[in-house]
């Protein structure tokens, strides 16, 4: 099987090597327009292999030529954030970027399983379905188990906990409009509530929500990547695998939660032909709320989005 990443910054780079060093995979092209950078990054990865003994081979390249036959495509070329730059600011430039990535793997290979994760994240997912032209259970957008992971990491810290006792979910946009799922959350099997008081979950599901823009002042220049890159790889793997497994991502919505043509994180099935179902969850009444107002904000988004690629 063979599966290819988009840009080979550090996102991409490291995207690779969590797929390679997870072995599911044959061959790992990695492709990018930086001269060099791809080739120097794809021989350094596999120079590892006799010491983590994994077989995967990594392929640099500048050329999509290179990415004929992959299965699996994740997208993860894109300029990241700044200090102070929302993902809304990104999304003229990244449009321009997302487009041309994505018909140039269409060119060369018909039918992949695409997983975007460049920034504004769901209407970047939607672009992609939209340039594609792919069914939509083969397009769809991490970042759920990102803000799931971040959201159960503050769960655990605020509780005192080790976070593998923690189940954490968030669903809705990849933003402002994020929406974790308090109801859904459980800290050594007892519910989120019996175990931090109402004020304390406010506090975490702020700091979820902050969690992308903190680590952007902090580093300066660049985003997070160690995080965003091992979610992206859990959905590569669980598609090569056919796994089955449930896991917050963005999908189009037909439907589920009285939401309907909108590409949104919410809970799905994945396998092999990409998304298999999404799965609806009870909610309470204030968390299908704020998802259905995540929902209209990203409509809202995406038509933005569709004036700025016509003109």
């Amino acid at each position: 099987m063979k599966v290819t990443v988009v840009g080979a910054g550090k996102y991409g780079s490291t995207t690779a090597l969590r797929l390679a060093e997870g072995g599911l995979a044959d061959e790992i092209v990695m492709t990018d327009v930086v001269e060099g950078l791809p080739q120097g990054l794809a021989l350094d990865i596999n120079q590892s292999r006799p010491v983590t003994k994994h077989r995967t081979r990594v392929v640099g390249s500048n050329e999509y030529a290179a990415t004929a036959g992959s299965e699996v495509v994740v997208i993860t070329a894109g300029v990241p954030r700044k200090p102070g730059m929302s993902r809304m600011d990104l999304l003229e430039v990244n449009a321009k970027i997302v487009k041309g990535v994505t018909s140039q793997i269409l060119a060369n290979t018909p039918n992949p399983v695409i997983i975007n994760v460049t920034n504004p994240l769901d209407e970047m997912t939607a672009l992609v379905a939209e340039v594609s032209g792919l069914p939509s259970h083969r397009v769809m957008g991490q970042a759920g188990i990102l803000d799931s992971s971040r959201f159960a990491s503050f769960i655990a810290e605020k509780a005192g906990v080790a976070v593998g006792e923690v189940v954490a979910l968030t669903l809705g946009s990849h933003g402002e409009t994020m929406v974790p799922i308090p109801s859904q959350c459980r800290v050594g099997g007892a519910a989120l509530d019996r175990v931090l008081s109402r004020e304390a979950i406010a506090e975490v599901v702020k700091q979820t929500r902050d969690g992308g823009a903190e680590i952007v002042a902090l580093l300066k220049t660049g985003s997070a990547y160690f995080a965003p890159s091992a979610a992206a790889a859990q959905m590569a793997n669980a598609v090569l695998a056919d796994s089955g497994e449930i896991l917050p991502v963005c999908a189009l919505t037909q439907g589920e939660y009285g939401v309907s043509g909108v590409y949104l994180g919410v809970p799905a099935r994945l396998g092999r032909r990409g998304i298999v179902e999404v799965v609806e969850l009870p909610l309470t009444p204030e968390e299908l709320a704020a998802l259905r107002q995540a929902s209209e904000a990203v409509r809202a988004k995406v038509a933005d989005l569709a004036s700025l690629v016509t003109t």
